[in-house]
């Protein structure tokens, strides 16, 4: 009974949007424009780009599993603010964003906002930014392009892995649609790579991130270990800062 329960609620336990009026107005501290992009199979993914005032590179955002952009464009603007442009979609039936969620269609969206990007900047000033859910599509978009870096925030080595430490007894690699095998992608990824993860996080455990760092590239992969930080407040630490400050100066 608890078997089914996870393979049919397995999306919702996944996924947690909210969503907003195609009429909604974002309100944000930086200049930013707002994209509507089409898909291959007609869905629509909402995104926002900011632009920074003197702009050292852009950042290509994939943000968690719960909300919107109205609430991850704010968080993004923390990187608007040192000089780096932002873009951030939102994933489908996020937001104003249209479609049906699947785990392919995920990395195909993702891939059309880097391919968007690439018109605009060379790919050795693109970054890549996953954080929770995001990391990833992130890892995903890295492998399959050359971009400058990619930045992980609370990383898992898979959705599966998780799933494990919260249902052990469970045969849940049998049961899941959904697999996110970051450690698959991680291992193509031909740019630097940096990892933070919190001692405390009860959300995606400290475990699975460690996990995805001793199975990434190690001549090209780094790992910041915030102790006592949990899964959403990484920039409470002072690590945090003095990291993203190198890796972004």
């Amino acid at each position: 009974m608890i078997g089914t329960s996870l393979y049919v609620l397995q999306e919702k336990l996944l996924f947690r949007p909210t969503v907003l009026a195609q009429d909604y107005r974002f309100n944000f501290s930086h200049p930013f424009e707002e994209l509507f992009l089409d898909t291959k199979d007609n869905a629509i993914i909402n995104a926002v780009h900011f632009k920074a005032k003197d702009s050292k590179g852009v950042i290509l955002y994939f943000h968690g599993n719960a909300g919107d952009l109205s609430k991850w464009g704010t968080i993004a603007e923390y990187f608007v603010g040192k000089n780096y442009d932002v873009f951030v979609m939102d994933y489908r039936s996020y937001g104003k964003s249209t479609g049906t969620l699947s785990e392919t269609a995920l990395y195909d969206d993702a891939q059309i906002c880097y391919s968007l990007l690439k018109e605009h900047y060379p790919e050795n000033k693109i970054t890549i930014y996953g954080r929770s859910l995001g990391t990833a599509i992130a890892a995903k978009v890295a492998a399959n392009n050359s971009p400058k870096q990619l930045i992980l925030e609370t990383p898992y080595f898979s959705i599966v892995d998780v799933a494990k430490t919260r249902f052990p007894f469970m045969p849940v690699s049998l049961m899941m649609s959904y697999q996110f095998p970051t450690h698959q992608f991680i291992s193509n990824v031909t740019c630097d790579i940096h990892i933070f993860h919190g001692t405390n996080d009860y959300v995606v455990p400290f475990s699975s991130g460690e996990r995805l760092f001793n199975s990434s590239p190690k001549d090209k992969t780094s790992f910041s270990i915030i102790k006592n930080a949990g899964h959403n407040n990484l920039i409470d630490f002072k690590l945090y800062h003095d990291k993203i400050n190198v890796l972004l100066p």
